[in-house]
């Protein structure tokens, strides 16, 4: 079978889930697993994990380094993902590439990005019209 089982993302501290569990409720996913460290959100056959490690070398996430730039998940229609954009300056992201929105991944590409306080970036892409 193809496709992702789970992703897991290191975090520094817990404080960042709030901003992680308002877009994955958004978007459809669960949460289905809570613990003093972490959570997990399922969506299909997948999750999404964020934890903290006592294991971690650096305080802070940069995207711009070798590793993880940044997560696309399904936004639903053209409408769900305007709506998304629009509530989530309020709810620990902010957008990126507003001047260019909806379609700064080209013409053809209707997505918006997002950065949380802790430097991790989404991009929420639109169904095809």
């Amino acid at each position: 079978m193809a496709g992702f089982h789970h992703v897991e993302l290191w975090v520094a501290d817990a404080s960042g889930f709030g901003s992680w569990a308002w877009l994955l409720d958004r978007l459809g996913f669960t949460l289905a697993q809570e613990w003093a460290d972490g959570r997990s959100w399922a969506a299909g056959e997948g999750y999404l994990t964020l934890t903290t490690s006592p294991n971690l070398t650096a305080s802070e996430h940069d995207r711009r380094r070798p590793g993880l730039n940044h997560l696309a998940f399904h936004g639903g229609d053209r409408d769900a993902v305007d709506a998304l954009m629009r509530a989530a300056a309020g709810n620990g992201w902010t957008p990126l590439y507003a001047e260019r929105y909806p379609h700064a991944g080209g013409p053809g590409h209707y997505a918006g990005w997002l950065e949380n306080e802790d430097g991790f970036k989404v991009e929420v892409v639109a169904q095809p019209a």
